[in-house]
C-alpha cells in the first residue's frame, strides 16, 4: 500500500499575498493534502462506505494541522437528458439527498450558519436551500452538502427533503450542518485543490464522476469547507 502523500497548494495564493504586501515566502491560511490509499472511516455504514473513493482530501491550517478529512464518491449518480451531459452538468442533475461523499472532522469546526460542527465522521449529501422567507439572501448559493452523523445514516437511498433535514439536524442539535457549493466550472479539475474565494471562504474544488444514463461524464465541483454567511 502507497503511503505517498502530494501536497497541493492553492492557485493564486501566491500572487494574492504579494498583493497584500506580504512576503512571497509566508505560508497561505489553508491547504491540503491527498493521501491516494487511505480507506474511508469505518465508523461509516458499510453500504455507503463502499462507494467512496481511498483517496483522502486533508484540510490542513497554516501550521500543518489537519483539520478536516474527505472522500468522495466514486461515482454519482445524476438524472440527466444526452444534450445537458453534452453542455456540462450542474448541481440540479443530481438529485437531492444524494450521498457526494463522507467528511471526518478532526478538530471541531465550523458550518456555513456558523453552527459548531463537533469531531467525528459524517456523510455528504446533496441538498438545496428552501427558496423562502428564512433563507432569503443568506447564501451565495443555493447548493450544500449537508453533513449528517454518520452512526445515524445507515443506507445510501435517496431521502425525502423532511427526513434528509432531520437527520442533518442532529449534527448540531439544531438546524442542519450545512457546506455551501460553489460552481465548480474551470476552477475543478482532475486533482483536487484549495482556492480562497471572497468573504474569507476556502473551498475544495476538483472534478466529480458522474453517471447520468448510460453515460459517464463529469460534474465540477466546489465544497466550501472554510468560511460561513455574512449574515451567520
Amino acid at each position: 500500500m502507497s503511503t505517498r502523500k502530494t501536497i497541493l497548494r492553492p492557485a493564486g495564493v501566491l500572487l494574492a499575498w504579494l498583493a497584500l504586501g506580504l512576503p512571497a515566502g509566508a505560508a497561505p491560511d489553508y491547504s491540503i493534502k491527498t493521501v491516494p490509499d487511505q480507506a474511508p472511516p469505518k465508523e461509516l455504514a458499510e453500504p455507503i462506505r463502499k462507494l467512496l473513493d481511498n483517496r483522502c482530501i486533508q484540510v490542513q491550517d497554516g501550521k500543518g494541522t489537519t483539520l478536516v478529512e474527505v472522500w468522495l464518491r466514486k461515482e454519482v449518480p445524476a438524472k440527466a437528458t444526452p444534450e445537458q451531459v453534452k453542455n456540462g452538468l450542474t448541481y440540479r442533475e443530481v438529485p437531492s439527498s444524494t450521498v457526494l461523499g463522507a467528511m471526518r472532522v478532526v478538530k471541531q469546526t465550523s458550518d456555513y450558519k456558523k453552527q459548531k460542527v463537533p469531531e467525528g465522521v459524517y456523510t455528504l449529501r446533496m441538498g438545496i436551500q428552501p427558496m423562502d422567507g428564512d433563507h432569503q439572501g443568506t447564501a451565495t448559493y443555493n447548493e450544500f452538502c449537508l453533513a449528517c452523523p454518520a452512526a445515524e445514516d445507515k443506507k445510501p437511498d435517496l431521502l425525502a427533503v423532511k427526513d434528509l433535514r432531520e437527520l442533518s439536524a442532529k449534527t448540531t442539535d439544531n438546524h442542519p450542518a450545512v457546506f455551501m457549493l460553489f460552481p465548480g466550472g474551470k476552477d475543478a479539475g482532475a486533482s483536487p485543490k484549495l482556492l480562497s474565494k471572497p468573504g474569507g471562504h476556502w473551498a475544495l474544488f476538483v472534478q466529480l464522476n458522474v453517471k447520468a444514463g448510460d453515460a459517464k461524464t463529469k460534474l465540477p465541483f466546489g465544497l466550501n469547507l472554510v468560511g460561513v454567511s455574512a449574515s451567520a
